[in-house]
């Protein structure tokens, strides 16, 4: 007989393939963030999708002191779950909101590299950056953030990102621009900054190239690394269109139904 987090995960994964809303997983699961990676983990490692790349979440310093955990986390990212710029998205109950980030395009040659990975030559693997949009949630009958873990545990609660233009690799002081995500429908409109990414998104993406290369995972194409929210997590108040801009960077949008 299969163990409960075996067929836990079982169930999650299934949720995740078919796009369906199950009850909430067992809190050992998830309450600690050393049990939610093993769970992630496990979860993914049932999915034979193509991936696309790998997010950070829970960047935020603030929140990282409120809940009392030590650093980010990071979640793979499937093809399926990346979308065109301006497609549409559809949310539900379980869905916890939107962000706006900034995204790298990764050279797969990071993957044969050798030695540590520093601020200083982090830009060698860097082909473009662009704005993006992720929509974030559950795939459980859950709301609400208690611990990284509730995240880290569901898929990395990732529902789908979108990416705007890509510009080539420049250095720009990426760690000081002007953010805004609007809904103008509903009046909606949230600034923020890219300096609430871990100090700067440069920042994230070495954490999350470090911890990629310690779990030994290794992939044949480019890939993304998405660096976590600049405006927090915003409400989805209503549906329409959502757009993003970054200074320097450019502008994203999805359309929420």
């Amino acid at each position: 007989m299969k163990s409960l987090i075996d067929r836990t995960s079982d169930k999650l994964v299934k949720a995740f393939l078919k796009n369906k809303i199950i009850a909430p997983i067992p809190s050992k699961f998830c309450k600690k963030i050393e049990e939610a990676q093993k769970f992630r983990k496990l979860c993914e490692s049932k999915i034979k999708l193509p991936i696309i790349g790998f997010k950070a979440a829970g960047t935020g310093i603030p929140l990282i002191k409120k809940l009392k955990e030590k650093e980010p986390f990071y979640a793979t990212v499937y093809k399926k779950n990346v979308l065109n710029n301006g497609k549409r998205v559809k949310v539900n109950k379980s869905t916890l909101g939107i962000e706006l980030e900034v995204c790298y395009l990764i050279k797969k040659t990071f993957f044969s590299s050798k030695g540590p990975i520093t601020r200083k030559n982090i830009s060698k693997f860097i082909s473009h950056m662009a704005p993006c949009i992720e929509v974030v949630g559950y795939r459980q009958r859950k709301k609400g953030i208690s611990s990284f873990g509730d995240l880290c545990s569901d898929f990395g609660a990732n529902v789908k990102f979108l990416i705007g233009k890509k510009k080539k690799f420049k250095k720009i002081n990426v760690g000081n621009l002007k953010t805004n995500i609007s809904n103008k429908k509903i009046d909606q409109s949230v600034n923020g900054n890219t300096g609430t990414v871990y100090i700067n998104p440069l920042n994230s993406l070495k954490f999350v190239l470090k911890k990629v290369k310690k779990d030994k995972i290794t992939l044949n194409n480019d890939f993304y690394v998405f660096t976590g929210s600049t405006v927090g997590v915003v409400p989805i108040k209503g549906k329409g269109v959502y757009l993003g801009k970054i200074d320097k960077l450019g502008s994203v949008k999805s359309q929420i139904v």
